[in-house]
């Protein structure tokens, strides 16, 4: 695929390096023998060099009894080349050198733009792969072997350290940690892994060290699984025919029946062969696909850049139209509805000490540790302008919380079961950490000196503009659901906050990728909103897929549209923006084969003359522009 991007490339480079001369000396109407024979020269390359493909494919078609733009493109090209060639030795008549380079040039662009779309799907399939590491250290005898993951076998010990990611999935069968599960599974906080624990391979391991044992290797993993579900949900989605295919299927045949009929009707009316071949090449001239080429691309160009300036990055022209019929958004929560990144929200303390004093102390402990829900709370002391103090003793127990002294203080902070380790009660705590618990947020106890202090509420809370922009979205008569790896209690809450009544918690991501499909057999055109490695395969299988612009570059890759500053409200100006830009893309193409059709029978009838016809033909291309800059404007 990436030989493909830059043969593009290069052609349409080499092409245009030939081209810009050819149109300079056309354009100063110079009639010198040298000027001439300088446009043979340069064109002759463009035309049999980048151009040959068409003339092949053209070939290859009419074999099999069939045309498309490429015929139409062959002939064009080939008629204002060959009707030019004798005019270099007659040194009268005009030449059409100019135009066949052209046509040759802008094509080649938008061959290149193609291609290099399609190969972004391949580098997303190879980041999902480069998610794994390479080597492995392997637990046998008591030695530390390291090894290539691909010399894995099921049931094989290995050893991960704080830091490192698991190289493939398995069972604990030593240690405890945290692990960040995010990308595959959509948890938006680390999960405890312990004895017994199933973990996943690619996901990054917390600060403990876990011994595992191997339960999938190879294509049997998680990861390869998503890896397949990504790369068959690209394959599989159909590409939205074209406005200008489904005219080229009857106008490239009628022009081809017109140009012979123009041709041998002169002949038959005993017309010299110079005006039946002059006129038959007008036809073709003037029927040259450079406005119905450009009537895509142009309005397409524009478009997107006015996205772009609303902060939406778009992959491809048929996500525009096809979000223009969008009936169903999915949203991932995580990241997506949400900021993706944990804050304490709630704070309650029954302590005698200050609000201030407290948050200082727990600030102050927690800086040591590099636990998610630590840098909260140190955020959380940060926005309030809390100074920090010197901690002279700090122990960190992973999945229970740390222990930390502070000015004389002896400070606990973390769960539950921590608490109970120490004998703590926090009695005067749970009912204000029970309705924590209920809107989806983590407790977090805190212990001064073995008396129950305090309880942080720690929660990833919905992005500002969510609401209103679910709104939008219903507004305009499209129904949202969430669906999300995270727990029915904090699903649920967070979509009450936005406005979002279809919820479905702890889904997979082949449980995503099913639910978007179950929509689309439902006769539904899905839009997905995600951010996450999970969220890939639903963002490549759904109708149009928009990604967060601080997500995952699997997840930009696969969708079709990234919402660069991560502002979903804009999935609503997306879709207005897009009905805007197919509704110029109507008009041009309206206009483009309107001006064919009052242009071609006027040809014909040989009361056009051909350097009439390739005026004619670069004004119709200059009306498809000026409409499309109308968008401009938007």
């Amino acid at each position: 695929m990436c030989l493909n991007v830059y043969c593009s490339c290069k052609s349409f480079v080499w092409a245009t390096i030939l081209s810009t001369p050819v149109i300079a000396i056309a354009m100063s109407m110079n009639k010198s023998r040298w000027a001439h024979w300088a446009q043979f020269i340069l064109t002759t390359p463009v035309v049999f060099g980048t151009g040959r493909q068409f003339f092949t494919k053209a070939w290859l078609l009419a074999k099999q009894k069939a045309a498309n733009m490429d015929t139409l493109i062959a002939l064009g090209v080939g008629s204002a080349y060959g009707y030019s060639l004798p005019v270099i030795y007659r040194r009268r008549g005009h030449m059409y050198f100019e135009a066949a380079a052209a046509i040759i040039t802008f094509v080649l662009l938008g061959r290149y733009l193609e291609e290099r779309a399609r190969g972004k799907a391949g580098e997303a399939i190879r980041k999902l792969v480069d998610l794994q590491p390479q080597t492995a250290t392997l637990l046998r005898d008591g030695e530390e072997i390291l090894i290539d993951v691909d010399d894995i076998t099921l049931e094989d010990i290995l050893l991960v350290r704080p830091g490192e990611k698991i190289p493939t999935d398995a069972e604990v069968i030593f240690g405890i940690s945290t692990v960040d599960e995010a990308m595959v599974t959509g948890e938006s906080m680390p999960v405890v892994k312990e004895v017994g624990h199933k973990v996943i391979g690619g996901c990054v391991n917390g600060n403990g060290v876990l011994h595992i044992k191997a339960t999938a290797i190879g294509m049997d993993t998680v990861l390869a699984g998503i890896v397949h579900m990504v790369d068959q949900a690209q394959a599989t989605k159909l590409p939205i025919q074209k406005h200008v295919d489904k005219i080229s299927a009857v106008f490239v045949p009628a022009v081809m029946a017109i140009s012979g009929l123009t041709f041998a009707s002169w002949m038959l009316v005993g017309a010299p062969f110079a005006t039946a071949f002059g006129s038959a090449v007008t036809v073709m001239l003037i029927a040259c696909p450079c406005a119905l080429g450009l009537a895509t691309p142009a309005a397409i160009m524009v478009g997107t850049g006015q996205a772009a300036k609303k902060g939406v990055y778009i992959r491809n022209g048929e996500s525009l139209e096809v979000a223009t019929k969008l009936n169903a958004i999915v949203f991932d929560k995580t990241g997506t509805i949400t900021e993706g990144k944990p804050k304490v929200t709630d704070f309650f303390k029954k302590s005698r000490l200050g609000k201030d004093k407290i948050i200082a102390l727990a600030a102050s402990a927690e800086n040591n540790s590099e636990h998610f829900l630590a840098k909260a709370i140190v955020e959380y002391a940060n926005e309030q302008s809390i100074d920090q103090m010197e901690c002279s003793h700090f122990y960190s127990r992973t999945g229970r919380g740390i222990e930390a002294e502070i000015e004389g203080k002896k400070i606990l902070i973390g769960n539950k079961f921590w608490m109970d380790d120490h004998a703590i009660s926090v009695e005067g705590l749970m009912n204000e950490a029970g309705h924590f618990a209920e809107q989806g947020k983590t407790p977090v106890y805190m212990a001064v000196n073995g008396k129950g202090a305090a309880v942080f509420g720690i929660a990833d809370k919905p992005r500002q503009e969510a609401r209103n922009a679910i709104a939008r979205l219903h507004h305009l008569g499209i129904e949202t659901l969430m669906v999300t790896g995270d727990t029915e209690k904090t699903a649920n809450y967070v979509a009450a906050k936005v406005g979002i009544e279809q919820v479905i918690a702890n889904a997979k991501p082949d449980e995503k990728l099913e639910i978007i499909r179950q929509l689309q057999a439902e006769g539904k055109q899905v839009g997905m909103i995600g951010d996450g490695i999970n969220d890939a395969p639903a963002l490549a299988a759904a109708n149009v897929g928009f990604a967060i612009g601080s997500g995952t570059d699997i997840a930009i890759e696969s969708a079709d549209l990234t919402l660069v500053q991560g502002d979903i409200s804009k999935v609503t100006e997306t879709i207005e923006l897009s009905t805007d830009t197919i509704n110029v893309i109507k008009q041009n193409l309206f206009w483009a084969f309107g001006y064919n059709t009052i242009a071609i029978p006027v040809a014909a009838l040989g009361k056009l003359n051909p350097m009439v016809a390739s005026a004619a033909m670069a004004l119709s291309s200059v009306s498809v522009i000026v409409n499309s800059l109308r968008l401009s404007k938007k």
